[in-house]
């Protein structure tokens, strides 16, 4: 017996409908269990199925030994989804970025960026996952090395989940050694995903938000552990929104006015920026999550005094939070990164404002740290 498409049914204009479901990963327990009865099979192997494909990382269903050799020969071409490893790049501070070939050769990049646990009582080890939503990226921001690559094409959602069970398996072979003899070291699985890497998730948001909900309930990620990055897509925020989701959700702004803003992200002449903290303020109003402001900082571009001054009065009063990034150059541009006297004088103007800051540094600069910069040199 051939194995049967995995179906869904939902309904249309009064009629049921049966729709294909992409390859296995993504599919929830009901799902899967759906499947496996389609093929003849007893419902308890859905939940075999579901262990196998997100717990064990199965990449094949010939390799699921707890189901008969037979029906393994006759499933064996349905696709799990699960993409090749092209390329990984490890820096010394154990960040690893790696190229994965997804199935129409199509190359994305990911990164794995373990948080290594302090001496004493404070929190343990963590592992984040920095994942891609698009083969390249539409928006062409100025100093971006994605978007200088052009646009492909969206990510489904497997494609998507794929990229954190990819990040997962390599540090549970590779991890241990960053022990150190400490077991608050140790990183057995993913505890955060942030989705900044190739491409803008408010143009995926569909496969997007399937990713997220089999994140959470199939990978077993909290919500609040997921964050997603956007430059900012008129109604999408809204949109996002009325999802009810718990996550975190980042908006890159990268200027204090509309003027600079336009310089920087092409994007920004249709959606002004009022526009976009409207929607913002919106989006706090209804999942009381604040919202966070992410701002590279560009030297002699965006990083003065009075730029740091502009942007607090522009979020006063706002549930918001700024992650400063200080740039990571690419050759593909001119802009530099601040030294941290400017850094640091940025960060007290808006602490002298009352507007809530941290700095990110990047980590893995020895490995074409900025987004996209592997990708160019290694597709």
């Amino acid at each position: 017996m051939s194995a049967t498409p995995l179906v869904f049914q939902v309904e249309l204009h009064n009629q049921v409908k049966s729709e294909l479901i992409p390859p296995l990963l993504g599919a929830s327990l009901a799902e899967l269990t759906t499947w496996v009865q389609q093929q003849g099979q007893p419902a308890y192997r859905g939940k075999q199925l579901h262990e196998w494909i997100y717990d064990k990382g199965v990449r094949s269903l010939a390799d699921i030994s707890v189901f008969s050799k037979q029906w393994r020969k006759e499933v064996a071409e349905m696709p799990i989804g699960r993409s090749t490893l092209h390329y990984r790049s490890e820096a010394a501070d154990g960040t690893v970025k790696y190229l994965l070939r997804l199935a129409d050769d199509q190359i994305i990049e990911t990164v794995g960026i373990p948080t290594f646990a302090e001496a004493g009582d404070g929190p343990k080890a963590r592992l984040t996952v920095c994942v891609s939503t698009q083969v390249g990226c539409p928006m062409a921001c100025d100093f971006c090395a994605t978007g200088k690559g052009g646009y492909k094409r969206n990510l489904a959602r497997h494609e998507i989940i794929d990229q954190v069970l990819t990040v997962q398996e390599d540090f549970q072979q590779h991890g241990s050694r960053y022990n150190g003899g400490n077991p608050r070291n140790a990183l057995p699985r993913v505890s955060n995903v942030v989705f900044m890497g190739l491409g803008e998730p408010l143009l995926n948001t569909e496969n997007v938000l399937a990713a997220l909900k089999s994140l959470n309930q199939d990978v077993g990620i909290g919500q609040r552990s997921l964050t997603v990055s956007t430059v900012g897509i008129r109604d999408r925020i809204r949109q996002f929104a009325q999802n009810n989701l718990q996550i975190t959700l980042a908006v890159s702004l990268h200027a204090p006015n509309q003027a600079l803003r336009e310089k920087l992200i092409p994007s920004a002449r249709a959606y002004p920026l009022e526009d976009l903290l409207a929607e913002c303020r919106e989006y706090v109003e209804i999942t009381g999550r604040r919202v966070t402001f992410e701002y590279i900082l560009l030297a002699g571009v965006n990083d003065l005094p009075e730029h740091a001054l502009e942007l607090s009065k522009r979020l006063r009063g706002f549930q918001s939070h700024v992650n400063l990034i200080p740039y990571n150059p690419i050759q593909e541009a001119d802009y530099k990164r601040p030294n941290r006297d400017r850094i640091q004088a940025f960060v007290n103007v808006l602490k002298q404002q009352n507007t809530a800051v941290s700095v990110r540094y990047s980590r893995g600069l020895e490995a074409d740290a900025a987004c996209g910069q592997l990708r160019a040199s290694k597709n």
